[in-house]
């Protein structure tokens, strides 16, 4: 919760208007309400989820953004904060494997997130001396995230200054500040190993040589914390969590978008609504995207240099009545190239001419997503998002589609292009359409200009009242920071 010292929202907080009913909104409303607040929450589509939802229809169940939940003690404490508890609402099964690696030499690794299993893989796929540096890599993984959880991830910062405490030097001595790809490289010499700790920086919008090693935080979560699915699909996540508002006395409010906010001085006084409903509030927590929060602000940050966006995704869901063996719940097919691949995607802007993709069959775990004996599958391929790359997506978009279904068979997934049923293909050009910055569903990159108390601020200079939530502010992207994301909003409320 920070060291208490951090700035709060001043005057009277007791009515909050929550705009935004994705996962830091919601978790924002229960920390809230936790706090005896008043929480009126606000959401312009029909349902909650944002970029955790789902979509129902002739009998599947379709996740339509984040497919990956590690840390689900972040969603027991917004639960705890109403008195209810994680396991009331969701049912959760631990994947085992959290992933299956299928790469370009024909060889296979399941990537377990239990220590001995893990190392019996890597025994017997790359020797002895590999198991051993991956036991010194976990090792290290585990106290970079002690090190980092309370005061780097879990707090409200003020000013860069809030950084120079006894956590910097530890983060320091393990090598926090230095690059992740050469620091993984110390413990790990197999290149297959390599990557299976090292992918998963791309979803903080970075190449893996040139991350900061702090954030080997997300291979901790995925492959010592552990990688979790909830029955009935990703967007029961939400739709749970929006349940324990109601009853914790929140009053939620679907179809409804907020137009402006009425401001007298530097005090928000109203959000007013799209059908022209003022709804008077104390405080306002902006759980939106970045830019549209700006926009009701009718501010820009003040920074020196501009804001740098993550890269972008292709995804392509649908469904089969076959099954592959290969296919786990979250399979991974490798290419040959990888420094390439994020040199193509993130510098200059072009498609993967070697591509990388993460399939997920959320059916491998919970068969009642789908009708008897069918198969829900999404194909993800990492993309330029619409300020790097100069791709026309409504043009080659269909050509790509058809192009990674070819990739996926030629890999191993015999007739896979003949047997996979496309429902919908979402390209950069359609998350742009849903109002997401730059046509990326993973907001801002995380650079060390865009990390920690470097990104934008919760706070918003010259607005006294109002406090910034999701992926676009402190911590970050990815469920865990989100959820955070939503407790430190309501903390600068409530001084909690």
């Amino acid at each position: 919760m920070g060291d208490g010292r951090a700035r709060t929202v001043t005057g009277a907080t007791d009515h909050v208007v929550v705009i935004g009913a994705g996962l830091a909104g919601l978790s924002a409303t229960l920390h809230l309400l936790g706090a005896g607040r008043k929480v009126t929450l606000l959401e312009q589509d029909p349902r909650p989820g944002g970029r955790v939802g789902r979509r129902s229809e002739g009998g599947y169940s379709v996740d339509t953004g984040a497919s990956v939940l590690t840390m689900p003690e972040l969603l027991d404490e917004a639960f705890a904060a109403v008195g209810e508890t994680l396991s009331d609402n969701l049912a959760l099964t631990r994947l085992d494997p959290a992933y299956r690696a299928h790469f370009a030499d024909g060889s296979t690794i399941a990537v377990h997130t239990g220590a001995a299993a893990m190392e019996a893989e890597i025994r017997a796929v790359a020797g002895p001396r590999e198991a051993e540096g991956y036991r010194q890599l976990r090792r290290w993984l585990t106290e970079l995230y002690a090190a980092q959880k309370d005061h780097f991830i879990g707090a409200n910062f003020d000013s860069p200054l809030d950084l120079v405490r006894p956590e910097l030097a530890k983060l320091l001595a393990l090598g926090g500040f230095g690059r992740l790809g050469p620091k993984i490289g110390r413990f790990l010499h197999d290149d297959r190993v390599r990557r299976l700790f090292s992918f998963q920086s791309l979803y903080a919008g970075l190449d893996p040589m040139r991350a900061i090693g702090a954030y080997g935080v997300i291979s901790y979560m995925d492959t010592v914390g552990g990688v979790f699915y909830p029955a009935g699909g990703m967007g029961r996540i939400a739709e749970t969590m929006a349940a324990a508002a109601e009853r914790a006395g929140a009053e939620l409010h679907f179809k409804t978008e907020a137009a402006w906010l009425e401001r007298v001085s530097s005090r928000v006084r109203a959000v007013r609504t799209r059908s022209g409903e003022r709804i008077e509030c104390d405080a306002v927590v902006l759980a939106t995207e970045l830019t549209g929060a700006y926009r009701l602000l009718g501010t820009r940050p003040r920074r020196p240099v501009p804001l740098r966006f993550s890269p972008s995704a292709v995804v392509v869901h649908g469904h089969t009545g076959h099954s592959w063996p290969e296919l786990d719940h979250h399979t991974i097919f490798f290419g040959d190239a990888w420094a390439k691949t994020f040199s193509e995607i993130i510098r200059e802007g072009s498609l993967m001419s070697d591509p990388s993709l993460l399939v997920t069959r959320p059916t491998a775990t919970d068969p009642a997503l789908a009708p008897d004996g069918r198969q829900v599958v999404s194909v993800l391929a990492p993309a330029p998002n619409l300020h790097r790359g100069r791709v026309d997506w409504a043009r080659v978009g269909p050509a790509y589609r058809d192009e990674l279904l070819k990739t996926l068979t030629s890999r191993g997934l015999t007739g896979f292009d003949g047997e996979f049923e496309v429902t919908e293909l979402v390209t950069p050009q359609d998350w742009a359409a849903r109002g997401l910055a730059a046509g990326t569903p993973f907001s801002l990159a995380h650079t060390f200009a865009q990390t920690g108390p470097f990104r934008p601020g919760n706070l918003v200079r010259g607005v006294e009242n109002v406090v910034l939530a999701g992926c676009g502010t402190t911590p970050g992207v990815g469920i865990p920071p989100v959820l955070i994301s939503g407790r430190l909003a309501a903390a600068r409320i409530t001084g909690r």
